[in-house]
């Protein structure tokens, strides 16, 4: 199993914290999030990674290298146009071969042992992909996942609007009492991914989306498993998550 991270973008929300380096780069307990990233994968097995670069790439690869101080051997790939996450994990098709690969966000950090859960849940296969989810009430804040009884994916709706939430409702999709299941950013794929997301169109937002790719995948019938995340999930999506992270940096030595 190989591993792509997605580590190209500025980080905007981040404001002036990323002016000067990329936002995979900031300190979270005295490293950067990236590290933390790397750290639990090469834990469970998965050494070679590719870093896919765009904003001050060159922080990023000064600071890891070769990957060898940590176990790893990392290769890096610049994303010169950041139009999407559909296309980004384009960039290092090359380094996937045929092999299967775990997909994730550079800035989201997880237990450890998330990978490894992740690696036995696509054991069971086969599958064409795998997506982290976790639970939720509010309905409206991220793409919702739909599953059958036997957690595969069976539909994808991206940031419902309030009229699109009443006609899931009505339609017996989002039922009450039950969690909305959101999009946790961390996948695995094996590598007809890229028969998908070569065929993408921009989305209304002007971008070319995964969720997209990950939508045709299940309706031309590739099976795509659900695998809710247990304990820790973080999106470091902003200053005020990054500070409550530094804050705990005491009583909690690790993020991850």
């Amino acid at each position: 199993m190989k591993a792509i991270i997605l580590a190209a973008g500025k980080g905007t929300r981040m404001r002036d914290l990323t002016k000067e380096i990329p936002k995979p780069m900031l300190p979270v307990h005295g490293r950067p999030i990236l590290e933390h990233i790397v750290e639990g994968l090469v834990a469970h097995g998965i050494r070679d990674l590719c870093i896919v670069t765009g904003w001050h790439a060159e922080t990023i690869e000064e600071h890891f290298k070769d990957g060898s101080a940590l176990g790893a051997r990392i290769q890096y790939r610049r994303q010169v146009v950041q139009d999407g996450t559909g296309k980004a994990p384009e960039v290092a098709r090359d380094f996937v071969g045929n092999d299967d690969f775990l997909l994730t966000y550079g800035d989201i950090l997880v237990h450890p042992e998330t990978y490894g859960r992740m690696l036995h849940r696509w054991s069971e296969g086969p599958f064409g992909g795998l997506l982290t989810v976790t639970a939720g009430e509010d309905v409206t804040k991220g793409g919702i996942n739909f599953f059958n009884e036997r957690f595969e994916l069976t539909r994808l709706v991206e940031k419902p609007s309030p009229a699109e939430v009443e006609l899931l409702r009505s339609e017996g999709w989002l039922k009450p009492g039950q969690p909305a299941w959101y999009n946790a950013g961390i996948y695995v794929f094996a590598p007809v991914l890229f028969d998908f997301t070569a065929r993408l169109q921009k989305s209304p937002r002007g971008e070319f989306e995964l969720t997209d790719a990950i939508s045709n995948m299940v309706a031309s019938g590739h099976v795509v498993a659900g695998l809710e995340i247990q304990g820790r999930w973080v999106d470091v999506r902003d200053p005020e998550v990054l500070a409550s992270l530094q804050q705990e940096a005491a009583t909690h030595p690790s993020p991850s």
